[in-house]
């Protein structure tokens, strides 16, 4: 379980500071599927940041499982992240001169994993093995980050607007392979977005508005990609 408890963030200081996190607190259960959802500026990316240790709070604490991340030093940090946690951003950072058995590969030996290969083949990209980013379409390169972030095994997978890029269809099938997966292997997924469809496929959705948490709800039915709206 993670539990967030009156988390504060600003940039800047002085007049010039701006307060984008205001005592933020939430709990999120293992193997939920979280959809935090706000418009531009309402403070989610910050939030995501924060509680998957990216960024660190300016106060309050992050704790998983009763570890708060908060009192880490940043090589104790750097070292939880590599061991629990998978990021997935609307760009998809792939290395342009790996193929994408060899980019996958880069999160699976992270942590020691033989079986990256099954995790290109769940994400539809078994015949791609060979191939180079450039040579994929924009679907298919964020399916390979898709991968290469489930390949370290994480136990919490974080998603920043993952299919922003991404044109509907596209958007759909990658969004279809992460749920899926997420259903097989049980793992916890935070998503953020500003797409109240997309919010529809969660179990528990946080609404952010100005720095702060305004609501928290469950979906008493989890549509599936290719049941929303777009």
């Amino acid at each position: 379980m993670i539990t967030v408890e009156n988390i504060n963030k600003s940039y800047g200081s002085g007049a010039s500071e701006n307060k984008v996190l205001k005592g933020i607190s939430t709990t999120i259960s293992d193997g939920d599927y979280v959809v935090i959802l706000g418009a531009s500026g309402s403070g989610k990316s910050t939030f995501l940041n924060v509680i998957s240790g990216l960024e660190r709070a300016d106060s309050g604490s992050i704790k998983y499982d009763g570890r708060d991340i908060t009192k880490l030093s940043d090589k104790e940090l750097t070292k939880f992240r590599k061991d629990n946690i998978g990021f997935i951003f609307q760009q998809y950072y792939l290395l342009p001169n790996m193929t994408v058995e060899k980019n996958v590969r880069m999160g699976a030996d992270l942590s020691g994993n033989s079986d990256y290969k099954e995790i290109i083949e769940a994400v539809g990209l078994g015949d791609k093995l060979k191939s180079f980013p450039g040579e994929l379409s924009g679907g298919e390169q964020q399916r390979v980050s898709v991968a290469r972030a489930l390949a370290k095994g994480p136990k919490i997978l974080f998603l920043d607007e993952p299919t922003g890029a991404l044109d509907e269809a596209t958007g759909r099938q990658v969004l279809d392979y992460i749920g899926r997966l997420h259903d097989k292997l049980g793992f916890t997924v935070i998503m953020i977005t500003h797409n109240q469809n997309i919010a529809e496929m969660a179990k528990t959705v946080i609404r952010l508005n100005s720095g702060k948490i305004t609501e928290v709800y469950q979906n008493q039915k989890q549509k599936t990609a290719y049941e929303i709206g777009w």
